[in-house]
């Protein structure tokens, strides 16, 4: 199986005053979300219990997840990583400053297990080409290295941060999203 991405030829802007030039910007094609059921209904048939039994358990697990995760725990998720609690604040230098109102936002952070980014590391990549009237232009099939970002700033999917910054947000930095990029004293994260 193959992951699909389509790169669409979009005219891009750096700032306001510019007249901008066009570029082929990547981005995955999303594939319709899985139901609840749906996933049950195959976990059970690849478990060897009913889906009651199946239904019973994906509820207490996602109960327990939410329960441990909400009081500051790291949470395994079996086959698929860990996932905790994270939160993004401005840094006071007065201990008198701090208050909640620092604050900017609640995270949920999602740390991949090894055996996860290995497994997206060896799935291809099929690129489709849509030019600026939508028309397609070219496929490509992955033959890149299958390097995996990694949002926590270790190679092995640890836990020691890594909040590097940038403009384009993902886990590690930028406004958008992530890590928020932590050269600015007015943002800190965890």
């Amino acid at each position: 199986m193959a992951l699909k991405v389509k790169a669409v030829e979009r005219l891009v802007r750096f700032n306001k005053n510019e007249a901008g030039k066009y570029l082929y910007v990547m981005q995955p094609e999303l594939y319709t979300p899985l139901v609840q059921q749906k996933v049950i209904r195959e976990a059970a048939l690849r478990s060897g219990v009913s889906q009651g039994v199946m239904q019973a358990c994906w509820d207490a697990a996602g109960e327990v997840i939410k329960a441990w995760a909400t009081e500051g725990h790291s949470v395994a998720l079996p086959g698929l990583g860990t996932m905790r609690f994270g939160l993004r604040s401005k840094a006071v230098e007065n201990v008198n400053d701090v208050k909640t109102g620092l604050i900017r936002s609640r995270r949920i952070i999602f740390t991949p297990s090894v055996e996860l980014k290995e497994e997206l590391a060896g799935t291809s990549i099929q690129i489709t080409c849509y030019d600026r009237n939508g028309e397609e232009v070219k496929r490509v099939t992955s033959a890149d290295d299958g390097t995996v970002e990694d949002n926590e700033g270790t190679e092995n999917g640890g836990s020691t941060g890594g909040n590097t910054g940038g403009n384009t947000g993902g886990n590690e930095g930028g406004d958008t999203g992530g890590g928020g990029g932590n050269d600015d004293p007015n943002n800190s994260e965890d």
